[in-house]
């Protein structure tokens, strides 16, 4: 699983959405400050893991002749590579860890700004926020799916990657996400 910057919006207004359910939160500004923070350390996440990647790809890419006389696997290269930098970053490549200083991070900032105050321990309210990012992320797939499927039926014949069928695609993605409560 992954995430994806096309993505963040979503996620921030499920975990705002999540957080204002459970009863023991209170979202003291609204759920649109809660999702636009959300979405901020979000896509700083997303930015981070990009940059981490076009770096490794930029050093392995400049070894190319070497990689080419030892016979080296380029994609193995590749992880050693974004393995290195993203500990040199300190940032965590395996996936729940960093989803859980992803959590973290959340609501450290959504405490600090003054945008939730909640009842229940902390890491009670941080587990939310965990499972609202680990369910869209399931649910991402099968929603992709729907909607190329919706789209490949339309009588038109909307082509892939026009501005039409992105508009078409994420006014689509965004009624399946309503149909599962996101």
């Amino acid at each position: 699983m992954r995430l994806h910057s096309e993505h963040s919006k979503f996620v921030a207004d499920k975990i705002a959405v999540d957080l204002l359910k459970t009863g023991f939160v209170k979202l003291k500004k609204g759920l649109e400050q809660v999702s636009l923070l959300s979405k901020e350390l979000i896509d700083e996440d997303i930015n981070l893991d990009n940059d981490l990647t076009a770096r490794a790809k930029e050093l392995v890419t400049k070894q190319d002749e070497d990689i080419e006389f030892f016979q080296a696997d380029r994609k193995q290269l590749f992880w050693m590579v974004k393995k290195r930098l993203a500990k040199e970053e300190g940032f965590n490549l395996n996936w729940e860890e960093r989803l859980s200083e992803l959590s973290h991070r959340i609501l450290d900032e959504l405490y600090e700004e003054d945008l939730i105050e909640y009842s229940v321990s902390e890491n009670k309210v941080k587990n939310v926020i965990y499972k609202s990012i680990e369910d869209y992320l399931k649910k991402q797939d099968s929603i992709e799916d729907k909607v190329h499927e919706k789209i490949s039926h339309y009588k038109r014949g909307v082509v892939y990657g026009t501005e039409e069928y992105e508009i078409i695609y994420n006014k689509l993605y965004e009624e399946e996400l309503r149909k599962l409560g996101i």
